[in-house]
């Protein structure tokens, strides 16, 4: 099981740099899309079918503004491309939001859930544009965690896609020095990833990548990608079982669809 998360920097601009051959190239059974900045009316999804791809969609209340998508493969395309195949991933309940309002309306978080595990596909809020969004953001932060519990009391196998917007660690980020007060990498959501972890919470790239410094977002300003100054913001945090199931991950940091690259983990079966 191949799942992907990528934060696109608006689906339709990405389309257009070359979203549908990468995702026909990488062969994902899962695709977890933020940042998507659509309805998913205005987006032509034509490609996505073609590819054998089922979504589910939740879009921010403001046009052009945030969202998440989360594509798979369905069981009888899976059936019809090889008769081995088991059933697929068909959601068995697709839940659109955390069920508070400030930020279902963001288009924050989609949950769905197949056969043995929970997905949630997230896109936690930056702070970046001042103490207003960080003072948001540290209130997902806050009530994230409850609402998490509740997930793993339902169904433990639980895995947590999305930019989460935090390097975690000095390994996460290219300069941590110079970004010791910057949103993303202050002491206060960085400790927030560490109560998270102590909560039984395993980082699937840094469970199987222990030193390795790779990352997942680049500024568009200086040449900061081309000279890899960047930050590790996109996560696959996995809970229960899942944890025994990994099996790779990677960054698909050649892509170029965003300021963003795809993070892919394998699972076992």
């Amino acid at each position: 099981m191949k799942i992907a998360t990528y934060n696109v920097n608006g689906i339709r601009a990405a389309i257009k740099k070359g979203l549908i051959e990468w995702l026909k190239a990488g062969d994902f059974d899962i695709v977890c899309l933020q940042e998507v900045k659509a309805m998913e009316e205005q987006v032509d999804l034509t490609p996505f079918t073609e590819l054998g791809y089922e979504w589910t969609w939740h879009a921010a209340q403001k046009k052009g503004y945030s969202g998440v998508a989360t594509f798979w493969k369905s069981g009888s395309r899976a059936k019809h491309e090889d008769p081995r195949a088991s059933a697929g991933f068909t959601p068995k309940q697709i839940i659109a939001g955390c069920g508070i309002e400030t930020y279902d309306c963001e288009g924050r978080v989609l949950r769905t859930d197949f056969e043995d595990f929970a997905l949630l596909n997230c896109y936690f809020p930056s702070g970046s544009a001042g103490t207003v969004r960080q003072d948001v953001k540290m209130d997902f932060l806050r009530d994230f965690m409850p609402f998490l519990a509740g997930v793993r009391k339902e169904q433990p196998n639980v895995i947590v896609v999305g930019d989460y917007n935090i390097a975690h660690t000095e390994n996460d980020i290219h300069n941590p020095k110079a970004n010791k007060n910057s949103s993303g990498f202050l002491p206060e959501e960085r400790a927030w990833v560490d109560d998270l972890l102590a909560t039984g919470v395993t980082d699937a790239y840094r469970h199987l990548h222990p030193e390795t410094v790779e990352y997942s977002w680049w500024s568009y300003r200086a040449g900061a990608r081309g000279n890899n100054k960047g930050w590790r913001l996109d996560y696959q945090m996995v809970m229960g079982e899942m944890k025994s199931r990994l099996k790779q991950a990677y960054h698909m940091k050649d892509d170029l669809q965003s300021d963003h690259c795809a993070l892919v983990v394998e699972y076992k079966k």
